[in-house]
This record gives structure tokens, C-alpha cells and sequence, in this order.
């Protein structure tokens, strides 16, 4: 077979299964990147290329989520405009990132994002049709700047960070969450992909196949998001929360 259908065989392929993860629970990039970086290509240049992919799959998760009914656009938009400065800053950063020199610290924090998810059973309201308290507004969209400077810097983990925030400290169900979290992520993507495609080569052709198959990914998990509500979401978070723990301490 011809390298570059192979290639573009892989990465269609390895985005399906990302976009499905990420929309889902989060931890996709985990995939993405690696294969790129596999690929040939630097890591800089691996992580701005995957953002073509991540826009791709959140935009047809977007789509798919509103097409079930489930939207709230003015919510989405407020919280995105906070991310996005964040974002900005952390795409900065990002093009200049060498190595893995963050794996554990990052595998602190999914270890961290892990306990308050499946600890802390008390603040979601939204189940019930609760908007958030002016607190929970307040608190949600102070920290989506730093949720937002993450996304920028690498993405690897954004979706972990962001549940939290939206889930325990915004109190909205799991299928709302996951809701805005495609809408956030679409958001910043955009200008994170700007900051990325002015300061590396963006490997077009290759983010072109990865979205392909993020596309078909996200609107998978967006659907299954919506039909199987938290009993699937919960139970795929934790595994994939500890596998990539695993991943990051035992295999940097």
C-alpha cells in the first residue's frame, strides 16, 4: 500500500476512536498526538496539527447534541469568551513546548480530577432542572481561564479539567457538561489554531484526515452521550481516567 493512504488510513482511524473518547469523557489527544509525532512529524507541529482534528470533532458534536434537543448556546458562549484568552496564552506557550517533561504533573492532576468526580456526589442540580446559583456561575467561568490556557498549551487532558469544573463547581449533569464542554472546546480551538498556524507548520493534509475521523467520533459520542446519559459517561471517564494515568507515570 501507498505510505501516505496507509498514513491517512491510520489517522482516520485513530480519530475515530479520539473523537468518541473526547467528546465522551476526554483524554483523545492521548491517541492523536503520539500517532503524529510516530508519523514524523515534531512535537510542536503535532500538536497544532491536531487541533484541525479537535474543531473538526466538536463541531459535529455541536450538531448532534442540538439535533437531540440538547443546546443552550447563550451559556456556551459566556463561558467559551472566558476560556478564550486563556487559550491564547497557552497556545503561545505551546509552540514552543520540547519533550514530556509534564507527564507526571499531569498525571497528578487526572489522579485529582478523578477523586472530585467520583467523591464529591453532592453539587450536580442540573438533573433536576436546577440552574446554576449565581456562585456556581460566578466560580464556573473564573476558572474556564485557566481551563482555557490548558487547552492552548497542549489539549492532552482539557476534557478531564473541564468536567469538573462544569460537573462539581457548575453542577450541571453529565450530559450538559459534555454539551458545553464541545462548545468550549470548538471555541478556543479556533484561535488556539490561529496562535498554532503562525508560529509552526500546520501539517494540513494529515489534520484533514484526523478530522475525518474525529468528526465521525464526536458525533458517535455525542449520541451516545445523549441516549445512555451518565450510566455510560461515568463508568468511560474513570476507565479512561486511570489508563491514562497509567499511561502518563509507567510510560511518559
Amino acid at each position: 500500500m501507498d505510505p501516505q493512504l496507509w498514513q491517512g488510513a491510520l489517522l482516520v482511524g485513530v480519530g475515530v476512536i479520539s473523537g468518541f473518547l473526547n467528546v465522551l469523557a476526554g483524554g483523545g489527544s492521548v491517541l492523536t498526538v503520539p500517532v503524529m509525532v510516530f508519523l514524523g512529524m515534531p512535537g510542536p507541529v503535532a500538536n497544532g496539527t491536531n487541533r484541525i482534528a479537535i474543531l473538526a470533532q466538536n463541531i459535529s458534536a455541536i450538531r448532534a447534541f442540538k439535533n437531540k434537543g440538547f443546546s443552550d448556546f447563550k451559556l456556551s458562549l459566556t463561558l467559551s469568551a472566558c476560556a478564550l484568552p486563556g487559550a491564547v496564552a497557552g497556545a503561545f506557550l505551546g509552540t514552543q513546548l520540547q519533550g514530556a517533561w509534564f507527564n507526571r504533573i499531569l498525571a497528578v492532576i487526572m489522579l485529582g480530577v478523578m477523586l472530585i468526580m467520583y467523591l464529591d456526589k453532592s453539587s450536580t442540580n442540573q438533573v433536576s432542572g436546577t440552574p446554576p446559583s449565581a456562585k456556581q456561575m460566578i466560580r464556573g467561568h473564573i476558572m474556564m481561564v485557566a481551563v482555557g490556557f490548558w487547552g492552548g498549551f497542549i489539549q492532552i487532558g482539557v476534557g478531564f479539567i473541564l468536567m469538573p469544573v462544569l460537573n462539581r463547581v457548575m453542577g450541571l449533569d453529565l450530559v450538559r457538561t459534555n454539551m458545553h464542554k464541545v462548545f468550549i472546546v470548538a471555541t478556543y480551538t479556533v484561535a488556539a489554531l490561529a496562535v498554532f498556524s503562525s508560529q509552526v507548520p500546520i501539517m494540513w493534509a494529515a489534520g484533514a484526515a484526523l478530522a475525518v475521523g474525529t468528526s465521525i467520533g464526536g458525533h458517535l459520542g455525542a449520541n451516545a452521550s445523549v441516549v445512555k446519559g451518565e450510566n455510560l459517561i461515568r463508568p468511560v471517564l474513570n476507565i479512561v481516567l486511570v489508563a491514562f494515568i497509567i499511561k502518563l507515570l509507567l510510560f511518559p
